[in-house]
This record gives C-alpha cells, structure tokens and sequence, in this order.
C-alpha cells in the first residue's frame, strides 16, 4: 500500500484530503509544519507529498527543494491559491511534479496522486534494476544471459588501455556499452570523443580525425585541432569503422602503432595517449577477405571483442527495457505514467525488431504521444507490429499463388475490423476512431463481411 505524506497548516485541509485519500486505499500521513514533514520522511517510507506552499516557517517551495536533496525521486505536488500561479510555476521548474489549486476538485486531486504513486513505484522498479546491473553501466539494461556476458566482458576490460571491437547489428547499443567502458575506466576524468565514421566524407573525416594547418586547403583560414587531439589522456569512439576509407586506415593504423599523426596539412608529429574503441555492424573478417579493410588494422582493432546481441536474441529483457522507455518518455513528454496493455506487451515479444533497442525505444516514444488514456493500447502501436500471425498466414498465401490481391487484402482487412472491434468492446463509434474511417464506412464493411450482429 502507497503511503502519501500531506503538509498543511490549516487543519480543516489536512482533515479533509486526508479523509479523501484513505478512502481511495492510501496510508496517510499528516504534518503542519515542512520541518515536521522533513521529520516523517527522514523516518518514514512516503511515496508521494502533497503540501500547501504557502505555510509558515518553511514554506512549500523550501520544503521541495529539502525533499530534493533528501530524496531527488520522491514526487512532490504543491497546492496553490489562484493569487500563487506564479510560484507553482517556478515549483514545476525545480522539480514538483504537479499542482492543484485551492479550493480543489477532489477529482483532480486522486488524479494527481495517482499518478504521482505511478510514477514512485515505476522509478523505484528502475532504481532496483540499475542498481542490480551495477550503476557504472549507465543506460545499458538488461538482465538477459546475453547481456550478463557483455556485462561480464565490460568488467573485464573497462579499466585498461586495451583497444575494444564492438560489433553488432544498428541500434543494439554499441555507444552506450563504449560509454560505460569510458565511464568505469581511470580516463573518465578525460573527454569521451565519438565520431561516426560513415556519417561524413573521406577529406571531412580525416580533417575530423586528424585536424588541420592554417592553409591546407581552401577555407582553411586557422589551425584547427581534430577528434585524436581533443580525446587526448581519453576515449575516442570510432563508430562504424568499416565504412572507414582504406586510405584513411593506413592513417589510423599509425596512430595506433605510434601514437602520434600529422594533421592534415601539417609536417609535425603530434603525439597523443587516446584509447580507442571502435564499433561496426559489418563482419569485417568478411571485408577483409574481400579487401574492403585492412586485415593489419583489424588485428589492431579486434584485441577484445564485444558482441551486442539483436534484441529478438534476448526478448525477456524487454518488460525492462519498456519500463526504463516509460520512465523516460513519461518524464520528457510530462506524461502520467501509462499502464501497458498485455496484448501490446505479446507484440513486442512477437515481434522481431529489426531496428533492435532503437526501434523498441521509438515505439515505446510513439505509443505515449499517442496513447490517450491510461494505458497504451494496440493501436497506439505502429501497424508492423500490429500485424498478427493470421495476417502473415494471408500475406503466405499471396506469395504462394492460392489467393489473388484483392482476396488477400480483403481477408486482411476483415481481421483488422475484428480486432479494432475487440479492442473497442464492439463499440462502432470507437472502432471506427481506431482505425481511422467515418462510421458509415465502418458499418458498409461490416455488412460486406458479414460481421453485423
């Protein structure tokens, strides 16, 4: 049971909100005063607060930034009278969750409680899995085997000089594991340098990489330093190093043998101490056989090697990495938390997420920008993941020759109707706002497949 901390010096208030939050099942604790508060929560678990601002002594706004440096993830709402708009603003700016104004609706106030509690229990559930996967790894979550052996790995080798191969699929989290290894090494006192090496042309990556003299070319007006001399005593993080001209790895290669370069330009050997960790989606085993990158440079590069695994190898990690998107996105888009909706949580085990953690990130972002009440829903998915195995077992058809386009399509559409539907508990005038059509147009389809009660 969530307890709820209220704050208040008119006694009539405390009464009353008190009175009305026990009747919705929360333990209630109760102070007249913000030291009287500060004194509960240093003592007692609180979920949420909910106090007035202006009180006497510490007023509400002093007591939320006591309660920050307490307790930075303990949800706080202030209550304000009309004349105080102004300072609940400011409040919302240094980290209350929400505000009520007085005389209150009780409606808004089980609202906002609700959905401060939410958010508590959510954040609680993040801090506890962060906290089991080792804080030093930053956003990288998971608890799948797959991941404990990355994780395994990264210890290994995080607080060494040894150059690092992350290799993986797009969008498996190359650069926050390259992150964490910066993070978790004696250079996390220097800078974390990335660059992209596909993102950019050959002469824009090697000024990028090596910088330039005054004069080396058109437009070179001054001196410019590159990414080497930048991450010097740090990490430079070569992002897609198989898109890497082999013109450009002759160069590389140097700096990683020497430990110096010439700038672009330049006749001066500028020495550097950077520990370099690169990251590809190519097998360059593969592209080295077929002289598309340097087999010298791989060795360099390939010392330890990690492999992220695609996402559809580790689905049971997903109901976290859900709940870490949601805490995120809720927190970004200022959202109440939203609830999931186990058949959503069936198509994102189901599907096969080519985009990988990416994907699952944007669709999680999507579905609360779209998400309209409680709890994200089917059709706040994107139809790819949307689409059933009965849908693949039309479109099979297709392909195979046994069914003609227009058969399958209407096959495919009837099922569409059925679930929206469903999903809309038979109610035409939702089922018709799912899927997008007039409800005229709902009720011809459902005449011409026979679906009419």
């Amino acid at each position: 049971m969530s307890t709820v901390l209220i704050v208040d010096d008119e006694k009539n208030y405390l009464i009353v909100l008190e009175d009305l939050l026990m009747d919705e099942g929360y333990d209630v604790l109760t102070a007249s005063s913000g030291a009287k508060a500060i004194e509960i929560i240093a003592n007692s678990p609180v979920d949420t607060v909910l106090s007035d601002i202006k009180m006497p002594g510490m007023t509400g706004i002093e007591l939320l930034e006591r309660i920050s440096a307490l307790d930075p993830d303990l949800p706080v709402i202030l209550m304000t009278a009309f004349a105080e708009v102004d300072q609940a603003v400011d409040a919302m700016k240094k980290g209350a969750l929400d505000h009520i104004q007085k005389p209150f609706d009780n409606r808004d106030v089980k609202r906002a409680v609700a959905r401060a509690v939410e958010r508590r229990s959510l954040v609680k559930n993040i801090r506890h899995l962060e906290s089991e996967l080792g804080s030093v790894w930053g956003n990288i979550i998971g608890k799948s085997k797959a991941m404990e052996n990355v994780f395994t790995l990264m210890k290994r080798v995080a607080d060494t000089p040894t150059t690092v191969l992350i290799a993986g699929e797009s969008g498996t989290g190359k650069e926050l594991v390259a992150r964490g290894l910066h993070k978790a090494s004696s250079r996390n006192k220097s800078p974390f340098v990335p660059i992209n090496c596909g993102a950019v042309s050959e002469s824009l990556l090697e000024s990028e990489l090596f910088g330039y003299e005054k004069g080396a070319f058109t437009g070179a007006a001054s001196l410019k330093q590159g990414k080497f001399e930048f991450a010097d005593q740090g990490t430079l993080f070569l992002d897609e190093v198989g898109e890497m001209s082999l013109n450009l790895q002759v160069k590389l290669l140097r700096v990683l043998q020497e430990h110096e370069f010439q700038r672009v330009g330049g006749n001066k050997d500028i020495r550097v101490d950077v520990r370099i960790i690169a990251a590809t989606n190519r097998d360059l085993k593969e592209e080295v056989e077929n002289n598309r990158f340097r087999g010298d440079l791989f060795f360099r590069l390939n010392v330890v090697r990690i492999d992220m695994p695609p996402l559809r190898e580790r689905r049971e990690d997903i109901p976290f990495l859900v709940a870490h998107f949601l805490n995120k996105f809720c927190e970004k888009l200022d959202r109440p938390i939203k609830e999931v909706h186990p058949d959503v949580m069936s198509a994102l085990y189901s599907y096969s997420w080519p985009g990988n953690v990416r994907e699952l990130e944007n669709v999680i972002e999507r579905a609360l920008v779209l998400c309209r009440g409680d709890a994200i829903m089917p059709e706040d998915l994107p139809l790819e993941l949307r689409q059933t195995p009965e849908i693949e077992a039309e479109l099979d058809t297709l392909v195979s020759g046994e069914k003609g386009l227009a058969e399958t399509l209407d096959a495919i559409e009837e099922r569409i109707i059925r679930q929206a539907l469903k999903n809309a508990g038979n109610v035409q005038a939702q089922a018709a706002k799912i899927l997008g059509i007039s409800r005229s147009n709902l009720q011809y389809k459902l005449k011409k497949y026979g679906l009419l009660a």
